[in-house]
This record gives C-alpha cells, sequence and structure tokens, in this order.
C-alpha cells in the first residue's frame, strides 16, 4: 500500500479544482496543463456541463477553488474542444490574473489503464447550497475499452461531473480520469446504488503546447452541436441528457 494518504492528495489537488457555472447549473473542472511558451491553460471538465452553454454562446464562470478567484468566459475569451462521445471537454482560455501551479499534475500515461480492484479517489463540488470540495473514493469495477472509461463501486452526484479521479502512487495523485455519469441500479424498478463512469484522460495529454494562441485554438474548437433535451424523471440542476444516456452528476 503506498504511504501517501489520501488527505495529502486531496491537498495536492486543491490548488487545480475549478467550479464551473453556467446559467443552465454547475460542474467542476481542473486544470490539466499550462503552456509553458504562452499565457493558454487548458481545463478539463465533462461535456455535459458546458454542451447547453456552448451551443448557446453563454458565459461560463470559472471559480478557483484554493484562491477564490474567479474569471467569466465569454464565447471571445475562450475555445472549447469538446468530445460527446467520450463526455470529455478541453477549454482553453489565458490564465490572465488566476493564480495557478507552475507544475502539471501527473496523469497516468498515454492507452494504460488501471486494473479492477485498485482504490481511487475523486473531488467535486456536490450541487447542493451547503457543500464545498468534497472528496469521493471506490474500487475500479471494471475498464470499458470501447467507452474508454472505468465503472467504479462508487458515488457521483449532481455537480460532480468533471471532477478529477486518481489514485495513489509512492508520493504523490496520479490522474486517470474525469468524472462523468452515475449510473443507479434499476432492475427491480427502485432506485438502487449503482456504479460511477469515470472516463480516462488520454486526450489531455499535451493538449496546452498544441495551440499558440487562442485565436488558434478558437478555430480548432469543436463545431457547437445541439445538446439532448432533458430526461423526463431528471432532478432539478441536472445536465441535460436523453432519456437512454445514463444519468449525468
Amino acid at each position: 500500500m503506498s504511504e501517501y494518504q489520501w488527505h495529502e492528495a486531496i491537498a495536492q489537488l486543491e490548488p487545480y479544482i475549478f467550479r464551473i457555472y453556467t446559467p443552465d447549473g454547475s460542474g467542476t473542472g481542473w486544470l490539466v496543463s499550462r503552456s509553458k511558451t504562452t499565457p493558454l491553460c487548458v481545463i478539463a471538465t465533462a461535456s455535459h456541463v458546458l454542451d447547453h452553454a456552448y451551443y448557446w454562446e453563454e458565459p461560463i464562470r470559472l471559480h478557483h477553488h484554493s484562491s477564490g478567484k474567479a474569471v467569466l468566459l465569454r464565447p471571445g475569451d475562450r475555445a472549447i474542444n469538446i468530445d460527446t462521445v467520450t463526455d470529455t471537454t478541453a477549454i482553453i482560455m489565458n490564465r490572465g490574473e488566476l493564480d495557478l501551479p507552475d507544475v502539471d499534475l501527473p496523469m497516468i500515461k498515454k492507452d494504460y489503464h488501471l486494473k479492477p480492484g485498485v482504490d481511487i479517489g475523486w473531488l467535486g463540488f456536490p450541487a447542493i447550497p451547503w457543500a464545498s470540495l468534497c472528496f469521493f473514493s471506490g474500487h475500479i469495477s471494471a475498464y470499458l475499452d470501447n467507452e474508454a472509461a472505468y465503472l467504479v463501486d462508487g458515488v457521483a452526484i449532481n455537480g460532480v461531473s468533471g471532477g478529477p479521479a486518481f489514485y495513489l502512487i509512492s508520493d504523490s495523485a496520479e490522474l486517470i480520469g474525469v468524472v462523468s455519469a452515475y449510473i443507479p441500479n434499476r432492475a427491480t424498478g427502485d432506485i438502487l446504488p449503482g456504479v460511477a463512469l469515470v472516463r480516462d484522460v488520454n486526450r489531455f495529454h499535451d493538449l496546452a503546447e498544441g495551440v499558440r494562441t487562442l485565436d488558434e485554438a478558437q478555430a480548432q474548437q469543436s463545431p457547437p452541436i445541439e445538446p439532448p433535451p432533458p430526461a423526463a424523471d431528471a432532478e432539478p440542476g441536472a445536465s441535460r441528457r436523453s432519456s437512454g444516456a445514463p444519468p449525468r452528476p
């Protein structure tokens, strides 16, 4: 077992975490990387956190957890690289006055994934009034190659979407994925505990160095795609999704 503890990992990750607000709801994001040669930085989150705001060219607000600073990003202030298939999104922006760490968080090697049974943790902001940044944990139940995702024996609720999932190595936390969805057990008709869905981080490697200016990033950003309508049973504040999709936290 690693000597590095969960509370140490939380302290390590906190300076990288953002709460994301849109006119439609809220979610979680985290600093993937910052360019060494430009003012650009990349924030990761889940696509369904931003799909409505991106499609309608609405502003999004990023609240940096550890410094308390916030930035309002209008369409001209950001580039959105959205992948609805994997439910992962990169926000590329100028870091401006945000006090961000100089060192990128370690990520699991590209095209590697953890085995079932490994303990992982994740961080996020539950969409309840009194909740600040919260820690969750569970075991990996399976890795789905066709989904590039983990099934995890743990809980994810509204607002935690987009949060970083990680595991402990000898002296650090290493990022493995993005919180995407919670899949409850409905086999008996009742809603029973299920599994969380965590998307892997493959597409986030080296993003910050892939573009040189915000204009260039905007020229390469994803075309807006109309988001699916909310399910009939969606809870207040839940992200929009089709009735056949896993419930999004």
